[in-house]
């Protein structure tokens, strides 16, 4: 043994808005269920998910370019709308706390 500790790799997701790597941890996982679109912090909601920037851009830019439906491989387009309130109100409550 040298000393040396390794660098641990920190995995690395792509936003479906914007397109960019970024570290998973800078990224909300999201999830369809029952046909609606889903926020999952945490990361453990069951399925298949997709990664998005926490900003209206990008979730806008997923959104016109239907990115959710081909990433979530889901059925129709999936509702939005509490994935967008989500993400509203983690953006003012770090604008807040600046």
């Amino acid at each position: 043994m040298s000393g040396r500790t390794r660098a641990r790799a920190c995995p690395e997701r792509t936003c479906v808005g914007c397109r960019e790597r970024a570290a998973k941890t800078e990224l909300l996982r999201t999830v369809v269920i029952e046909g609606e679109c889903v926020p999952d912090p945490r990361g453990t909601l069951p399925g298949r998910g997709a990664y998005v920037h926490p900003a209206l851009v990008c979730l806008d830019q997923a959104i016109r370019r239907r990115a959710f439906t081909r990433a979530l491989r889901a059925p129709g387009a999936p509702d939005t709308k509490a994935l967008r309130r989500y993400v509203e109100r983690t953006t003012v409550a770090e604008q807040a706390t600046r």
